[in-house]
């Protein structure tokens, strides 16, 4: 199980640096998806094949060279998921027991600070949990697309 959810981590963090270099090589005027798995990661998104794979053959390489901060983006969801989470205890807390005024202002405010405290929090679980930028042992097998011209899977190999 662990090396399972260790793949995860590692196939997370070449995927997050992967879009990263895509977004610096098309610019951010395209939409994209990303979502990791055991065996690869998923993009969902009207981006070339072969953008795609030049992106992720680079990013492994990144990765491999040390170049942890690839791995960490404001774009993940790990950071909408601990906004939301963030900004929801702190308005339930503002509003228990206050007048609907009050409480109004007051879970405004906190919301808006829990979104800000959110953003270090965000990178830190992404550093600690969900991603694991030590790709040495990793390779890509293949960039393939499924469905459409805008569903790709990049599998991997971790040993």
């Amino acid at each position: 199980m662990k090396k399972y959810l260790d793949d995860i981590r590692r196939n997370h963090a070449l995927e997050h640096a992967t879009v990263q270099l895509l977004i610096a090589k098309l610019g951010p005027t395209f939409h994209v998806a990303g979502r990791a798995a055991h065996d690869g990661f998923f993009i969902l998104g009207a981006i070339p094949k072969d953008a795609l794979e030049e992106c992720a053959v680079d990013a492994l390489a990144r990765l491999q060279r040390g170049e942890s901060y690839w791995a960490i983006t404001p774009l993940c969801g790990t950071n909408i998921a601990v906004g939301a989470f963030f900004s929801s205890l702190a308005t339930l807390a503002m509003i228990s027991g206050r007048s609907s005024k009050q409480a109004a202002g007051n879970a405004i405010t906190a919301s808006m600070l829990a979104l800000v405290a959110a953003q270090p929090a965000g990178r830190w679980l992404q550093r600690n949990l969900t991603t694991k930028s030590d790709l040495a042992g990793t390779e890509i097998l293949s960039v393939e697309s499924h469905w459409s011209d805008h569903f790709f899977k990049v599998r991997t190999r971790n040993v």
